[in-house]
This record gives structure tokens, C-alpha cells and sequence, in this order.
């Protein structure tokens, strides 16, 4: 059956009942569902957070005995296999939906279509792929995540209108505006980790923690790229663990007694390979991906901006863009390194979206 523009507004209800969730579901993705019976809606519902119960099941527990013979509108196909909740699949099955209008299938190897074809097989009417592409934004994370196990990652940084990260001296506070700064906290919030290198934590000496009274507080991690262990014990974000977990990878070579000081201050120290100096950023995304990190929000140095650039291991980019000009030859940039020799080598971003806020222009793009 070919949707309807009854289908196209349902579903883009049970879309706005999954977004309520970002940054609160991981490593599981976002999901809404929405029940309708002779054109009332009878459930919803959204996946709140893992170990919670899904989308779909809310939804039915709200609709009841009226699930009978009713549409389910859902974001993504229910799932099928016992995880931290039971499958999804059986319980719809059992509730006797007429019809299923589904976004997307699951990328999940475990999953892919399997829930489509169980519907299909119990005799529900599936249609499946309306609005498809507002679940692979959406889920974009939980995408790359449970088909690699590494994380989503995303390069963030504010420059100048000339390109500069800071002035020659390292002044840094603040190119973008508050609005903008504020938005940053929003990004941290949407991501399970913030990563910096070593040189931010020591001109800066940051937190690196999401400050937005209107949300509730998040498992959230802070990662540090520190090859020689340089990282002081009094660093502030070492002196509140309840601001979020510290995790510092650094090389083999790094002083035990360090690693120890850093421990009793509740930082967890990994040794990482290192290569030419550098610890080896895809050791670095394997480990993150291992303890369910999905989504990784990387917001400098230049070096290290520089380094997953070159690696070619960004999935995004968000760049804030400030009316200001700084000159200066040896202030920072971004990206640095030696750079492509010629222009149609540059990388380029797709799928461009830009914004206004206060006097900023916010870029946001794909690699």
C-alpha cells in the first residue's frame, strides 16, 4: 500500500517523540512509535534509554485492548532478539495490528529486516521507508556504531573569519559568541564522549562537562590524547569524577608513578601503541567503541583536529564561524599539517547545513 499523507503526518509525530531522546539512549538508537485506530491516535511512546523499555511496547501498553485492528507507526523496525528487553517483534505480533508503517530497517546485523519479516509473516500489512532518510540523520551514531563498533565522530572547532583558532599568543576566549558556546553544551550532551589533546587541557584547563540546567544529567565520558603523560594532577577536570569519568590514553613510555597519581584521582590510564610520536587514533576509537561509546565529539587541538583529518577518520564536521579577523602567521588554524598540494585534493563536505546565530554562522557538513 502506497502512503498517505495521513501516514506522512503520523510518522512525522513518532519522529518527534524519538528526538526527545537524543543523547539519552546509547548505545541504543533513538525510536518513536504512535498507534492509530479509525483516525484517533490510541498510544505512543519513545525509547527513553537503554535498558528501558521501546518505543513501540509504551505505545502499546498505552493503546491496550485498541491495538486490535490499529496502524503502528514506527521509526524503526521492532527488534527481534532478547537484549537488555525482550523482542518487540512477538509482543506485535501478538496485539493483532491490521498495518505497520515502519522508517527504516535495522542496521543491526542481528536485527536487518528480520522484524519487517516477522510482521509480514503473522499477516500484518507492512509498508516500509517512509521518511527513511529523517532516521539515518536521527541515528546517525547508533548507524556507524552497531555495523563497526567504533564511534560516530565529530570535529568540532570556532574560528575567526580568517581561519584562526586563536591569536599568536594563544588567546582563545572567546571567538564565538555565548549562544554559540551554549549550543556546544548541546552538542556534548548529544554525544557519550568529548575528546581533547593534551595541549588543550594545558593552555586551557578545561572541564569539559555539559552545563545546560534543563536536561538531567548523562553518563558521560572525557577523553584525553596525553602521549607523555604531561596531564597535571590538579587539572580542574580531574578534581570533580562527578562531572564524568577521565580516561587518558597515553604510550608505553609514560612514568608509573604517574599512572598512579592519575589513578587515585579516579582517571582511568590506557597505554596505547604509538606511532612517529602519536598515539595511534584508531586503537584509541576501538577501545572507546568496546566500552559503548557510539558518538564521539572531538574538540581539538589543531594537532588532533589535524590528526583524525589525515587519518580520514571524521564522519562530520561543525565549524563555528566568527565575524572577527585575527591575522597573525603563526596563529592556530584548524587543520595544519603539511596539506594536499593541490586544490581538487582538498576534502570536501557534503550535505552542507548552515545556520545564524547572534552574529556566528555555523557550518555543519559531512566527510
Amino acid at each position: 500500500m502506497k502512503p498517505t499523507s495521513e501516514d506522512l503526518s503520523y510518522m512525522e509525530m513518532a519522529f518527534s517523540l524519538a528526538r526527545k531522546a537524543r543523547g539519552r539512549t546509547s548505545p541504543n538508537p533513538c525510536v518513536g512509535a504512535v498507534i492509530v485506530k479509525d483516525g484517533r491516535i490510541v498510544g505512543w511512546g519513545y525509547h527513553q534509554e537503554a535498558g528501558q523499555p521501546h518505543a513501540e511496547i509504551i505505545a502499546l501498553e498505552r493503546a491496550g485492548k485498541k491495538a486490535q485492528g490499529a496502524t503502528l507507526y514506527l521509526t524503526l523496525e521492532p527488534c527481534v532478539h532478547w537484549g537488555r528487553t525482550p523482542p518487540c517483534a512477538d509482543r506485535l505480533v501478538r496485539a493483532g495490528f491490521k498495518r505497520a508503517v515502519i522508517a527504516s530497517t535495522d542496521p543491526n546485523p542481528v536485527v536487518h529486516s528480520k522484524g519487517v519479516s516477522r510482521l509480514k509473516e503473522a499477516g500484518v500489512e507492512v509498508t516500509c521507508g517512509l521518511l527513511a532518510e529523517k532516521n539515518s540523520e536521527l541515528n546517525e551514531a547508533y548507524n556507524k556504531y552497531i555495523v563497526k563498533r567504533t564511534p560516530f565522530v565529530t570535529l568540532k572547532f570556532a574560528v575567526s573569519l580568517d581561519g584562526k583558532m586563536a591569536t599568536f599568543s594563544g588567546d582563545s576566549h572567546w571567538i564565538s559568541s555565548p549562544e554559540s558556546r551554549q549550543l556546544v553544551h548541546h552538542l556534548r550532551f548529544e554525544n557519550d564522549a568529548v575528546l581533547v589533546g593534551i595541549g588543550t587541557v594545558l593552555k586551557d584547563n578545561p572541564l569539559l562537562t555539559v552545563r545546560l540546567e534543563s536536561v538531567q544529567k548523562k553518563k558521560w565520558l572525557r577523553v584525553i590524547l596525553d602521549t607523555r603523560l604531561r596531564i597535571p594532577p590538579e587539572s580542574r577536570l580531574l578534581q570533580q569524577p562527578e562531572n564524568g569519568r577521565v580516561m587518558i590514553f597515553c604510550g608505553p613510555e609514560a612514568p608509573e608513578e604517574k599512572i598512579k597519581a592519575l589513578q587515585d584521582k579516579g582517571a582511568e590510564v590506557i597505554l596505547t601503541e604509538t606511532e612517529n610520536g602519536k598515539i595511534k587514533l584508531k586503537e584509541v576509537l576501538k577501545t572507546l567503541g568496546q566500552r559503548e561509546v557510539t558518538a564521539l565529539l572531538v574538540e581539538g587541538g589543531s594537532k588532533v583536529l589535524t590528526s583524525f583529518l589525515e587519518e580520514r577518520l571524521a564522519d562530520k564536521v561543525i565549524a563555528f564561524i566568527s565575524p572577527r579577523l585575527i591575522g597573525g602567521e603563526t596563529a592556530a588554524t584548524p587543520f595544519e599539517g603539511q596539506g594536499v598540494e593541490k586544490l581538487a585534493e582538498a576534502l570536501e563536505l557534503k550535505n552542507i547545513k548552515h545556520l545564524r546565530l547572534k552574529h556566528d554562522i555555523i557550518i555543519e557538513g559531512y566527510l
